[in-house]
């Protein structure tokens, strides 16, 4: 599969660990999603995709925003 910004072949897989949080003064907790991110070594581009159980308990901060 090659890097859909730059074109090439040189990706790699890594384990990822990230945290989203909601502004300031929300007692929403942080939601820590552990994906497996897809990493362009040639110019850096990231992708990764956030599982359905994460993903619901984002869309539940949104609508509290």
């Amino acid at each position: 599969m090659a890097c859909k910004i730059c074109g090439s072949d040189k990706q790699r897989e890594f384990n990822g660990e990230i945290a989203f949080n909601v502004p300031r003064g929300s007692e929403m907790p942080i939601v820590w999603v552990f994906p497996k991110v897809l990493v362009c070594l040639n110019c850096g581009s990231a992708e990764f995709q956030v599982p359905n159980e994460e993903l619901h308990e984002l869309g539940k901060k949104d609508a509290a925003a």
